[in-house]
């Protein structure tokens, strides 16, 4: 099992920017795919950005694209999210997931089914 903690969620106004930021601790040598997930008050938690093993490849819901960028350090098993331009809607208490086996199929770096592990959540509140 992988133990998830993430951090770096706050208030910003919007435009503003924050880095949010996922630590790994336990059987880490069995992370493959990491995703960030979002929940807004009263709805569906939802996709919003993934990243390969390797880091080579990244995986991004459309309407954060341009603006969000997902990234890992696996030497530090450690996985980032930096989120710039933010806007109200973007709301959200995120959290952090890790894929416990090799993802073949690019749709199931979108779907929560394809993570064993999450972590918490970290709030984010963009103001007008």
């Amino acid at each position: 099992q992988v133990h998830l903690v993430e951090s770096g969620g706050g208030l910003v106004q919007a435009g503003g920017s924050l880095r949010l930021s996922c630590a790994a601790s336990g059987r880490t040598s069995s992370m493959y795919a990491m995703g960030w997930f979002r929940q807004a008050p009263g709805k569906a938690r939802r996709f919003v950005a993934a990243i390969s093993r390797s880091g080579g490849g990244t995986y991004y819901r459309d309407d954060v694209k341009g603006r969000f960028t997902i990234s890992r350090d696996n030497a530090k098993n450690t996985v980032y999210l930096q989120m710039n331009s933010l806007k109200p809607e973007d709301t959200a208490v995120y959290y952090c997931a890790a894929s416990p086996s090799p993802t073949y199929r690019e749709s199931s770096y979108y779907t929560s089914d394809n993570y064993a592990d999450w972590g918490q959540g970290t709030q984010v509140t963009v103001s007008p």
